[in-house]
């Protein structure tokens, strides 16, 4: 089978792996396991991107990856309206392979799909204390900023486990992650240890990879997220973008051209260091920015102009692979398959330390 995009989706500005990352990658192998997912609850933008398929692509060179959308995940928090899940797991899938995921070399695949998640995840539920999991930071956070969800569920008070069963049933060594993830992902270490004390070691007990993530804000300089409509979508055209760009919040104390602004944390400017690879023009902007000799519309233009340059070659693999929606489909279920033979194997070791065996 043809690979439906040609590999690799490279840009200066994204960043690279952190040193702690390379030295976990050196004390990997070929066959060592990545295992990450996705929650398909919209369209990809900007941050997904920048901040995830990036490093996903990168790691297919160093390891065996195992990509999969998470919609049963995506159900702890909207599990009130699930009408495009399956549309945006398939949505989602293509970005993923438009960004250089490539489905000849990772295995993708829908979490649904291989019901041994939920197996594993039931049993890691019979010895985790429930006091484990209230106390990962990012539960009483997010019950916090999404008031108008009811999140007092078990689902979302277990996401952390489901997680680790996640990882464990595909004997994951590593698992890429942002710093903020590393408690799910200690929450997940403490579990399957604990699951050990009681069955003997069945499971891999997996290690962070730290991979940056840069944190580009939305277009308004809060967190970019689809509640607060302030996104670049990897589904938006060149006016889309443009305009979105030139409604992008900046220096709000630069009333007029000629007065001095602010580039530090100017949301303009840490994109122009994220998709303009012409770094002579990035600092020839800041410098007349500083100095008052530059306003924000040719600062925004020239922007603009570089993210549709840079974001060209994966709109069009893209299109490509859209007209073909039925074979991103097969990618999924046909690794699915795969996946879920590996998670059966995973489950037989455990079942048998369990003594669930008849």
């Amino acid at each position: 089978m043809q690979p439906l995009v040609r590999r690799g989706f490279s840009r200066a500005g994204y960043g690279t792996l952190t040193d702690l990352s390379i030295t976990a990658m050196n004390q990997g192998s070929a066959s060592a396991r990545v295992v990450s997912g996705m929650r398909p609850t919209g369209r990809l933008h900007l941050g997904h991107l920048v901040g995830a398929l990036k490093n996903w692509a990168e790691l297919q060179d160093r390891y065996e990856c195992f990509y999969f959308v998470a919609d049963w995940h995506a159900l702890t928090s909207e599990y009130a309206n699930t009408t495009g899940l399956a549309a945006n797991a398939i949505d989602n899938a293509a970005d993923w392979i438009a960004a250089g995921v490539d489905p000849e070399r990772s295995t993708l695949f829908i979490q649904s799909l291989v019901p041994e998640h939920a197996e594993l995840y039931l049993l890691l539920q019979m010895v985790v204390p429930i006091p484990w999991l209230e106390r990962v930071p990012t539960y009483k956070e997010q019950r916090e900023q999404l008031k108008d969800k009811d999140l007092s569920t078990l689902g979302f008070l277990g996401y952390p486990l489901l997680q680790a069963a996640d990882i464990a049933i595909y004997d994951g060594k590593f698992v890429p992650v942002g710093e903020d993830q590393v408690a799910h992902l200690e929450l997940g270490r403490e579990s399957i240890r604990r699951f050990h004390h009681f069955y003997g070691e069945v499971l891999v007990e997996p290690q962070p990879l730290l991979t940056p993530v840069p944190r580009l804000p939305g277009l308004d300089n809060r967190k970019m997220s689809k509640s607060y409509g302030n996104t670049i979508d990897l589904t938006d055209g060149d006016a889309a973008l443009a305009q979105k760009v030139r409604g992008m919040y900046t220096d709000p104390k630069r009333v007029r051209a000629d007065i001095p602004g602010t580039v530090e944390g100017n949301p303009v400017f840490m994109y122009h260091d994220a998709f303009n690879p012409d770094t002579a023009e990035v600092e020839d902007l800041k410098d007349r920015y500083r100095a008052g000799k530059v306003g924000d519309v040719e600062v925004k233009t020239k922007l603009a102009k570089a993210m549709n340059a840079t974001l060209a070659p994966m709109r069009e693999r893209r299109r490509e692979i859209m007209e073909r929606p039925d074979r991103v489909k097969e990618i999924l279920v046909e690794g699915s398959r795969k996946a879920r033979g590996i998670a059966q194997g995973t489950m037989e070791r455990v079942r048998e330390a369990v003594k669930l065996r008849y």
